[in-house]
């Protein structure tokens, strides 16, 4: 952050703002820059293009005439929050897992959603249409789309009669792979290395026993293998800590779903640290398989229901349907498997393991983007962090796990991605679902989110 004198930087903005409409000026705000540092009060921020070319604070200076000046006086801007596991195209309403779904507007409308909600950066980690991914993720790139930017794992490696469930991803032949001998694995991540996937997933466990077979360990050696000889990073859904163990130990590069059938021991911690291994814990997963038939009070709140489509909305009023749901017998599996995630993202936090932001959001009706990350956040309050570690996990920590040294932070020369809040969310992390505004690439582009139609 540039805390140059106030006359220095006058001079440095009227050099940034040479031309009409060239420059944006935010002043006024208390700003929160994703590093996990103190809030800084009455920030001045000027934005060239799609970057931050100058940050203070308690700065007044006189700006062109033709400068255009946002004052923010009274509310506090944090990054766009970035996620690190979420899923396009498999769901619309209450639909969810077949191939019809996986279209370029489908996405997009989510892609919007996630915006609308200040996270402006999205990593779909599999199961994507390579036909749809990678001309949608170079346009998202590029700016010449609307919505969220876009990272992603492309088709994601599963298993034959196993994971991801073939009930709940009736996926199209180009939208997974499933191989069953080593140079199989070894191909379909030369293929994926091909198209140009930005990781590598793949789908080791068998989903709380739900599910015949896991993935075996020779398949998931020779995808961890092949990815590094490629220059790729894999990410591993995962569920068992015996499991995490044996591919960390192997090389995976993110675990990208927390441990959740028992408390992750010493050795298992240091492990991860060793190897560096990134950790994503998805605490919203689990709850989000029963909380909606609770009925909280935050689902009568504008924040919530403008991310709900109309068909999941009279799913969510229908009785029946709660009634079944609260009856499941794999409610308690879920509460339960909650309670270890959160025990054991604490307990990797506090040990200095990296940990990364993400919530599978978009993989089944019940998975909401934009809603789903800001419950995220509060339940890593709930977990033991406080709210400014939550914060900087969900920004700064995110985008290091993706390798990205362009956002995150608000700092000179970083993109212009952030959210304006009316409340200051270090003290209370429900603050975040205050949105004002959005801005994405130095320009705003939403609103309050009760403006927001799914």
């Amino acid at each position: 952050m540039n805390l140059l004198r106030p006359t220095l930087l006058a001079l440095a903005l009227v050099a940034a703002c040479p031309a009409a409409g060239a420059a944006t000026v935010i002043r006024g705000a208390r700003l929160l820059d994703g590093t996990g540092g103190p809030a800084r009060e009455d920030v001045t921020m000027v934005i060239d293009g799609d970057r931050i070319t100058m940050l203070g604070a308690g700065l007044r200076v006189k700006m062109p005439k033709d400068t255009t000046v946002v004052d923010y006086t009274g509310k506090t801007i944090i990054p766009g929050l970035i996620s690190d596991h979420g899923h396009i195209g498999s769901v619309d309403g209450t639909r969810s897992g077949t191939p019809d779904l996986y279209t370029r507007d489908n996405a997009l409308r989510q892609l919007r959603q996630w915006r609308a909600y200040g996270v402006t950066t999205v990593t779909s980690l599999g199961v994507n249409n390579p036909d749809v991914f990678y001309p949608l993720r170079a346009d998202l790139h590029a700016g010449k789309a609307d919505g969220a930017d876009l990272f992603g794992a492309d088709r994601g490696i599963g298993v034959p009669n196993g994971a991801p469930p073939a009930k709940m991803m009736q996926v199209g032949p180009n939208q997974l792979d499933r191989p069953s001998t080593p140079d199989e694995a070894r191909a379909a991540v030369d293929a994926a290395a091909e198209r140009g996937t930005d990781i590598v997933k793949i789908w080791v466990d068998d989903f709380n026993g739900s599910l015949p077979v896991k993935m075996k360990p020779e398949i998931w050696h020779a995808v961890i293998d092949e990815a590094h000889a490629r220059h790729l990073r894999v990410a591993a859904h995962v569920y068992y800590l015996d499991d995490a163990r044996q591919l960390v130990d192997a090389g995976v590069d993110i675990l990208a779903h927390g441990v959740r059938d028992r408390p992750v021991d010493s050795a298992f911690v240091q492990a991860m640290k060793q190897h560096g291994t990134w950790y994503i814990a998805t605490l919203d997963l689990n709850e989000a398989a029963y909380i909606y038939a609770r009925h909280p009070a935050w689902m009568d709140q504008p924040f919530f229901t403008h991310a709900v489509q109309p068909a999941l909305a009279r799913q969510f009023a229908d009785t029946a349907w709660r009634d079944r749901v609260q009856n499941d017998g794999s409610t308690r599996t879920n509460e339960e498997a909650l309670q270890t995630n959160l025990k054991n993202l604490k307990t990797l936090y506090d040990a200095g393991v990296r940990i990364g932001f993400g919530t599978d959001a978009g993989a089944m009706p019940l998975r909401i983007p934009g809603f789903a990350e800001h419950r995220e956040l509060a339940l890593m309050v709930d977990a033991g962090l406080t709210p400014m570690q939550a914060i900087q996990i969900a920004t700064q920590r995110a985008a290091e796990l993706l390798g990205l040294d362009d956002r995150g932070v608000l700092a000179r020369g970083k993109r212009a991605d952030f959210i304006v809040l009316d409340a200051d969310p270090s003290g209370d992390i429900e603050a975040t679902t205050k949105i004002s505004a959005v801005w994405q690439r130095g320009r705003q582009v939403s609103g309050k989110v009760d403006a927001f139609t799914p």
